[in-house]
């Protein structure tokens, strides 16, 4: 298919390019949900290769290296029924209001994208930790919730549900969590954070959606200038 082709060929093309082409292969191997064993076992080669490529401890792989790894995932995806490929080869635009959309060129841990928004932990803590990001997309919470139709919401997510999403001109949270609920029923995605910027106080609603979906809940007050600088860092 011409969409799996431009798909390798992106993949392939951010990992030779990248300055960390390790941590770019587990990005994509982590997108794909396959594990290191999985993967190794498909290529004919041990796990312990496949985490020195990921971990720097290796040289770093040759374009037809690459290329095999990247064909593995995709033919393991379609294996598993090809969601990810389905989700990753979707169109977006990246400037198209309300959503606007940025991905990581390798996975951030929730943690430290914690300490980049400057961000409070209201819901979750515990995940925070163990969260890996990819992304995030900021929201206008008011155009989102008033004028994209439910069906359209897997668009802010972008190349990938495992991401932050963070929305502004938010009163009290109450809505953006009800939205984010709305949308896992009739998408089947949910976000791997959510994000409230410019609030004190969380609606308590807003709290017990995030704890019944297990999703880490932040609020910040960062402004969003500083707040898009420090995660251009990443």
């Amino acid at each position: 298919m011409q969409e799996s082709h431009e798909l390798l060929q992106l993949m392939a093309g951010e990992i030779t390019l990248s300055n960390n082409p390790g941590g770019s292969m587990k990005k994509w191997r982590e997108i794909f949900g396959i594990s290191q064993t999985n993967l190794a076992d498909y290529l004919k080669v041990s796990p312990s290769t496949i985490s020195d490529y990921e971990g720097g401890r290796r040289a770093s792989p040759g374009i037809q290296v690459v290329r095999r790894l990247c064909e593995a995932l995709l033919f393991l995806d379609q294996k598993n029924g090809g969601s990810i490929c389905k989700q990753l080869e979707k169109k977006f635009s990246p400037t198209e209001e309300p959503f606007i959309i940025h991905e990581f060129t390798t996975g951030i841990k929730g943690d430290e994208f914690l300490k980049k928004i400057d961000g409070q932990v209201v819901a979750n803590p515990s995940k925070v930790r163990d969260t890996n990001l990819y992304g995030y997309t900021l929201i206008d919470s008011l155009k989102a919730i008033l004028e994209v139709p439910v069906h359209e919401y897997m668009k802010m997510y972008g190349k990938t549900p495992e991401r932050a999403l963070i929305f502004q001109g938010v009163e009290n949270g109450r809505s953006p969590l009800i939205a984010v609920r709305i949308g896992r029923f009739s998408t089947d995605m949910k976000p791997a954070m959510v994000v409230l910027h410019g609030i004190d106080t969380v609606d308590p609603i807003a709290i017990k959606i995030a704890e019944v979906e297990k999703i880490p809940l932040l609020i910040t007050k960062k402004p969003i200038a500083e707040l898009e600088a420090a995660l251009k860092e990443l």
